[in-house]
């Protein structure tokens, strides 16, 4: 039974917010007037399958989440784990962390997620041991070699954009990293998949875009308000 094991909400926020091009973390800047971790730290405060949540922050930042989540009346604990240098490392770091059956990992820069997707990754657990939410792709997608010559082109009807939040049974996940800790991986579904476990994709919607350049900023406020 789902409602028998434990879950911990794991939230990213160590980037380096390269791409968001304002020399600082795009997770610390406001949008209608809060932080954008804060919209992703409300969601899983209010989930009733989340038990507790850990943030996985740079050593520089841990302050300012400290001082952010001063502000928040969460009734759940909260622990801010250092990460590493990637992504990869920085999921690690909190696996280890984490005292649960289940994890489910987020984006601190998706703020636009859903209770209904919290819930369904959660519930499918109970036939998998990885799942992720995702929209299938509206454009035709070319592979390429690396000098920028197509080589195929992967069929539409089968080809997804993988968004977050992603859930896995937290011991095998953890496996997994410590099985391929020297291979690179964009996210957890891919450490998965190479020892053949099957990962459910379950659709959820084109607004739960990520923040990755400054504009984001602008679209997400947009849906905001929309909701108001």
């Amino acid at each position: 039974m789902i409602k028998e094991k434990k879950v911990t909400a794991i939230l990213l926020v160590a980037g380096n917010s390269t791409r968001y091009g304002q020399n600082r973390n795009k997770n610390f800047d406001k949008i209608e007037g809060k932080p954008v971790i804060n919209y992703s730290l409300e969601a899983f405060e209010k989930n009733p399958y989340i038990d507790c949540i850990i943030i996985g922050a740079k050593k520089e930042e841990i302050c300012i989440i400290e001082e952010i989540l001063k502000k928040q009346s969460l009734q759940k604990e909260v622990n801010i784990v250092l990460g590493g240098a990637s992504r990869q490392q920085t999921v690690y770091q909190c696996l280890k962390k984490a005292e649960s059956d289940i994890v489910i990992i987020h984006d601190g820069a998706r703020p636009l997620i859903k209770q209904e997707y919290i819930n369904k990754c959660i519930e499918a657990m109970k036939e998998y041991k990885g799942v992720t939410i995702g929209v299938p792709s509206k454009d035709t997608i070319k592979l390429t070699d690396e000098n920028g010559i197509i080589t195929s082109t992967t069929k539409r009807n089968n080809t997804w954009i993988v968004q977050t939040p992603q859930c896995f049974e937290k011991s095998t996940l953890l496996q997994m990293h410590e099985k391929y800790q020297t291979e690179e991986v964009t996210d957890d579904c891919m450490l998965m998949e190479k020892s053949n476990h099957k990962i459910k994709i379950l659709k959820g919607d084109y607004t739960n875009i990520k923040i990755t350049t400054y504009e984001d900023i602008k679209i997400i406020q947009s849906y905001i308000k929309l909701k108001k």
